[in-house]
């Protein structure tokens, strides 16, 4: 019960954080000045200031470049260093639910009717950098649900959250969790196919034939309309109405991938329909396969030091980022995880030991890459002018151990301040002592009932793919 309580209490500090931050960005102009900045496009500047104007970075150069109004609020950033907000392409962050079992293919079903603004994840993420996430559909489904693209706007809307214009996407998966030969399923049911890998492939190619059939049906209907027939329509269905989307190119693949032979057979799969992977995800054994990769016009989103947790993630090495981007493939690392995403920074940090990347190139692994694959980069991923002022201010280099963030602000708005949250860590302490006394002092008050001692609750807990598995035990 107190990792509960310790929850909640987190979840009241950080709404409370977010309200005092709020009422502090009232300017329409700030100035950062002082700082050494991480571009992730165009080098580091040192000594350097961003101009933030109506949530957009209106200017970035040598501080002595870089001019404010007098109504400017002024951020001194001496000593720190700013990057851009970091994006995860692979979050299961904010998600009530993660995935639609039932059936191989759910690409009828859709994320975004399933985020929760006040997952405490979400302020825990800001205190690590992070600003805009990419929530994907579980791996349970050779062809899962449609994803939904968020910035980690604390305390606002599910609404105010989305990005408005971000792309369309759909979760794949491939190996051991969609065929799910380790699964018995529930009591009295059968096994779902498919149960082998070659079943995985032909449960794909199966959903594009028929995907392909009724785009041809509504097109035949919209022809027939045009020539002033007045045919009946065909019987309209979300699943297949999604395939038809990718077919067209309206909505883009990302696919859960581990070994190199189900990298290579979901690329050819889908340039048997003209069309073409997005982006790779987990793609543990991308360095086998990276020039077919880079033929097909891939990325790959990479976990940067995860293996031998199955046997189909045995051949994963750290080196697998260095290698991809070496032969061109636009590479990011994600997180797949609420904990690995508050210390993003650090995982790119692991790449220039593994593979002797550039501190550029790692910085882009978070920054820029993710943007790329989830086509947002014409607003963030880089400190650019025009582009969202989506930014973070570290104490110190971003991939030293001894660094953290003190402040991540997403349009020109500051999000989490970490001087702002010890501040509200005491005043909240003391107010919570303060109810507790006034409490034990009013008479007549029921005890509140204990809890049953043969009950252990169990926290949620995440697999490697995101997946949730809430459970309690009780004592023998």
């Amino acid at each position: 019960m107190k990792r509960w309580q310790s929850i909640f209490a987190t979840m009241i500090l950080a709404t409370t954080c977010a309200s005092a931050i709020a009422q502090q960005s009232g300017s329409d102009e700030i100035l950062i000045k002082n700082a050494t900045i991480m571009t992730a496009s165009r080098g580091t500047i040192e000594n350097g200031s961003i101009l933030i104007r109506n949530g957009k970075i209106a200017a970035v150069g040598k501080s002595q470049d870089v001019n404010a109004s007098s109504s400017a609020k002024v951020i001194d950033a001496t000593g720190m260093y700013v990057t851009p907000g970091f994006v995860d392409s692979h979050s299961h962050t904010a998600l009530d639910s993660i995935n639609e079992g039932s059936q191989s293919v759910t690409a009828m079903v859709r994320m975004r009717d399933v985020v929760n603004n006040t997952d405490i994840n979400i302020y825990r993420q800001l205190a690590g950098g992070m600003t805009t996430i990419h929530q994907l559909h579980g791996s349970a489904n050779a062809i899962g649900g449609q994803n939904s693209i968020i910035k980690l706007k604390w305390g606002k809307s599910v609404d105010e959250m989305a990005v408005g214009d971000a792309p369309r996407t759909v979760k794949f998966a491939l190996g051991e969790n969609p065929k799910r030969s380790n699964f018995s399923g529930l009591p009295g049911t059968s096994r779902r196919f498919p149960a082998t890998r070659m079943g995985v492939e032909e449960t794909i190619r199966e959903a594009f034939t028929q995907g392909r059939e009724y785009m041809m049906e509504w097109d035949a209907y919209d022809a027939a309309k045009k020539r002033g027939e007045d045919p009946l329509p065909p019987r309209r269905d979300l699943k297949l109405e999604a395939m038809a989307d990718m077919l067209r190119g309206k909505i883009d693949i990302h696919s859960h991938c581990y070994r190199a032979d189900e990298i290579v057979m979901l690329l050819r799969v889908c340039e048997e329909f003209g069309i073409k992977v997005r982006t790779l995800q987990h793609t543990l054994e991308g360095y086998k396969v990276a020039p077919e990769i880079a033929k097909h016009g891939a990325s790959a989103s990479i976990l940067p030091d995860w293996w031998a947790y199955k046997m189909e993630a045995y051949d994963a090495i750290p080196f697998n980022a260095a290698v991809m981007t070496r032969k061109g493939i636009v590479v990011s690392i994600h997180s797949d995880s609420n904990e690995h995403a508050r210390r993003f920074y650090q995982e790119a940090g692991k790449m220039m030991k593994y593979g002797n990347l550039t501190e550029e190139e790692a910085l882009r692994l978070v920054t820029l890459n993710p943007a790329i694959q989830i086509r947002l980069d014409h607003r963030i991923g880089s400190i650019d002018v025009g582009k969202d002022a989506d930014l973070v201010l570290f104490n110190g280099h971003p991939f030293s151990v001894y660094s953290r963030p003190e402040m991540t602000m997403i349009e020109g708005e500051v999000f989490f301040d970490r001087k702002n949250d010890l501040q509200m860590r005491e005043k909240l302490a003391k107010e919570k002592k303060d109810l507790i006394e006034r409490e034990k002092k009013m008479p007549g008050q029921r005890q509140p009932a204990q809890p049953d001692p043969t009950i252990i609750p169990t926290i949620s807990e995440e697999d490697l793919d995101g997946h949730l598995h809430p459970s309690s035990r009780r004592k023998n």
